[in-house]
């Protein structure tokens, strides 16, 4: 007598099906069933993230009745969001010509609804498929009655209810703060619309490459692109140009929610998410369960001398990630720069809003554009540290940590390598980027002065850097589950960078964030106290999250 075993987290066990489907309902066999399982495997990722919108949606929705309470506020946070900076940080500005707080959020914060809803469903897409391909968990359920395009189907099931969710609690957080809902619902599903876009090209993706973590790159860098083209449409002419409809993320501002709202923009959406997921089944069926499109490359049989340290493993493991990063900053640094004559010609007409934002000099406007944009392209690359310290979870849970300790390679030896690796990563990504910027604002002005400031400019927010990717590996050290809670860090880095100067927050809030504590160079002076300090936390931190790696248990579940 045989018995079949079976994974505690899969379906129930039952006759394979052919691989050879005959019928879509045989290649969808068994879909409900994995909806179900991987809801329940994410029930603790997957709400947070949707909450974590929904809160951020709510928190706008309140707190800007309570910062802009006149209608000149309003007036002068519109104003900091005209033209072409405004163009870049938040998109092409309908509704601000008469503000209101509904309009200033969809406006202004919008963008960023959108970025956080595709870079949930990337990650919610990666998870669902190429991880559980990686892990060898989908093999065990597909040994079940399961049928080939199943997993696939059930991860964007699951991405659907995600993103319907993310709609009705953003419309439902603006009628909670007692906000006009008019155009709550068009707001929200605009987000939904970008996130089932982002949802889409991840579907693709991990048809592509056999590891999650190129997968989610590749993913992360159509968003990148997507949001560079974005800007640079937005840029040329006010209320975007022929170049923006290129971006997916513009068509859900296009729909002018609070201003001249509209809904057929996100007929565009839903045309690319259904091509695109047409092309991802398609993709599916020509390629091995476990395996990619393109094959990795073979490897030698027997390790290089070079790869027997644990710094030499994390370099190598970083290396993909490292190279895509550092051509999109690269690339994005250069069209900023590029448009440094254009930015120039828009000084005369820049609200007093915008001068505090980028220094408060009027007179040297354009040294405030490099110190804002250098600023901009330091929070880039601290999602690039973030994801960095993520990966070092994913290696842990996925079991492959565990045997490189079990060599003569020590904790702390592969905890400073791989933070090591990742920091000195970043480092790089902040100069190769501060060099292209000022290499193309120094030709787009003809002042060759550009070059050494672009450089020094980026370099200088190195400790703040340095200081999130600390504490992203103190909670791994500590509370590795947690690892997610730096992203706070960033957004509130991110806002407060971006709009603190027209908030009216009292200094010790701005204190917060590592970032406010870098001098926006050439505009302003070098502030040597504030990098020692910084500095030193961030030894403090790194230190701390060693010595708890060294003391807690792996986690392999």
């Amino acid at each position: 007598m045989t018995t079949t075993a079976t994974h505690p987290d899969t379906p129930s066990a039952a006759a394979p099906i052919d691989p050879e489907h005959t019928t879509w309902r045989d290649a969808l066999a068994g879909t409900g069933t994995l909806v179900r399982l991987d809801l329940r495997r994410d029930r603790i990722k997957l709400p947070a993230w949707v909450l974590g919108i929904a809160l951020m949606s709510l928190y706008y929705a309140s707190a800007l009745q309570q910062v802009y309470t006149t209608p000149e506020d309003l007036r002068a946070v519109g104003q900091f969001s005209e033209g072409v900076v405004g163009a870049l940080i938040s998109g092409p500005g309908y509704g601000l010509t008469d503000p209101t707080i509904e309009s200033v959020i969809v406006a202004v914060y919008g963008l960023y609804y959108l970025l956080l809803a595709a870079l949930m469903n990337i990650l919610l897409i990666s998870r669902h498929t190429r991880i559980e391909e990686q892990t060898g968990r989908a093999e065990l359920v597909r040994a079940n009655a399961v049928g080939r395009h199943a997993q696939l189907t059930a991860a964007l099931v699951i991405a659907v209810i995600a993103n319907l969710t993310v709609t009705l609690l953003i419309a439902g957080s603006f009628a909670a703060a007692g906000l006009d809902t008019s155009d709550a619902w068009l707001f929200g599903a605009g987000v939904g619309a970008a996130g089932l876009v982002f949802a889409a090209i991840t579907a693709v993706t991990v048809q592509i490459t056999e590891y999650s973590r190129a997968a989610s790159g590749l993913a992360g860098l159509a968003l990148g692109i997507a949001y560079v083209i974005r800007a640079a449409g937005d840029a040329v002419r006010e209320g975007g140009s022929a170049l923006s409809w290129l971006s997916p993320l513009a068509w859900s501002q296009q729909t002018r929610a609070y201003a001249d709202s509209r809904w057929w923009p996100l007929l565009l959406s839903f045309a690319l998410m259904m091509a695109v997921t047409a092309l991802a089944y398609l993709l599916s069926s020509r390629r091995d369960l476990g395996a990619g499109l393109v094959p990795p490359r073979p490897g030698h049989r027997e390790a290089p001398a070079w790869l027997a340290t644990p710094v030499a493993l994390a370099a190598r493991l970083q290396r993909a990630g490292l190279i895509g990063w550092a051509c999109a900053l690269v690339a994005s640094g250069a069209l900023y720069g590029g448009i440094g004559n254009t930015i120039v010609d828009s000084f005369d007409d820049l609200p007093d809003q915008v001068v505090d934002v980028m220094g408060g000099d009027a007179t040297r406007m354009l040294d405030g554009y490099l110190g804002t944009m250098a600023f901009f392209d330091a929070l880039l690359v601290t999602v690039f540290a973030i994801l960095a310290v993520q990966s070092l979870r994913t290696e842990e849970i996925t079991g492959r940590t565990e045997p490189v300790l079990a060599t003569a390679t020590g904790r702390i030896a592969w905890f400073a390598g791989y933070i090591g690796v990742a920091a000195v990563g970043a480092l790089a990504l902040l100069a190769a980027t501060g060099v292209a910027f000022g290499i193309a604002l120094a030709l787009s002005v003809g002042d060759a002065g550009y070059i050494a400031d672009g450089f020094v400019s980026h370099l200088v927010f190195t400790p703040a850097v340095f200081l999130v990717l600390a504490i992203a590996a103190l909670l791994y050290g500590v509370l590795p589950r947690a690892i997610g809670a730096t992203w706070a860090v960033f957004g509130f880095a991110m806002i407060l960078g971006f709009f603190g100067p027209i908030m009216n927050l009292p200094q010790w809030v701005h204190d917060l964030s590592p970032f406010q504590h870098i001098a926006r160079l050439p505009m302003q002076d070098l502030r040597w106290p504030a990098l020692i300090v910084l500095t030193a936390t961030t030894a403090a931190a790194a230190v701390a999250g060693a010595y708890r790696f060294r003391e807690r248990d792996l986690d392999t579940n």
